[in-house]
């Protein structure tokens, strides 16, 4: 037995304290918590919130609080699956001409203000996408430049990239680098 021990870094009294003491109650209880919740958590996919899966506990453990399922489901990271609401910002399918990729996925720059690159996110709000347009130095990561708008078209991001150029009035040789998409503004009749 000692031997055993000290292939796996425990002391021998360790070894048999933890023979003489049995899984406590509230650890088997919370086992079986478990058990029932897994089975919730799978038969919903991972798409179950906290207070679906305790309806599903409860059936079996009536007294089970909610506190005691959210820290057993903590314990087991059975955290719900949440869809993301997704906005395509990029439409790289154009028939635009491509400016050369000169970054060529080297992001290591050594002095402010010779590459920038920009991008566009997309807000929800109450009355619809807030769209907003950021150009970041790629030097020290800092936003140098950005627009918020309700269109998402070219404009958006001129008006982001000249914000940067007002601001920072960087000197020749400055790479503005993007995703290559094309923004298109849709008129609807």
């Amino acid at each position: 037995m000692a031997k055993m021990c000290r292939i796996f870094e425990v002391s021998s009294s360790g070894y048999y304290t933890w023979m003489r003491n049995p899984e406590s109650v509230t650890r088997q209880e919370n086992q079986a918590i478990y058990e029932v919740l897994k089975s919730s958590y799978d038969l919903n996919k991972g798409r179950a919130g906290l207070d679906k899966m305790l309806d599903d506990v409860r059936l079996k453990f009536p007294k089970c609080s909610r506190n005691r399922l959210y820290n057993i489901q903590k314990e087991h990271k059975l955290y719900s699956i949440r869809k993301r609401k997704f906005k395509a910002t990029t439409n790289s399918k154009h028939d635009f001409p491509v400016a050369q990729n000169l970054l060529n996925q080297n992001f290591h720059v050594n002095e402010p203000n010779k590459v920038w690159v920009t991008d566009i996110s997309y807000i929800g709000t109450d009355e619809g996408w807030l769209y907003l347009a950021t150009v970041k130095d790629l030097f020290d990561r800092q936003i140098v430049g950005f627009a918020t708008g309700s269109l998402i078209n070219t404009e958006l991001c001129k008006r982001a990239l000249r914000s940067a150029i007002r601001r920072y009035k960087p000197g020749f040789g400055l790479i503005h680098h993007s995703d290559r998409g094309v923004q298109v503004r849709q008129e609807v009749a």
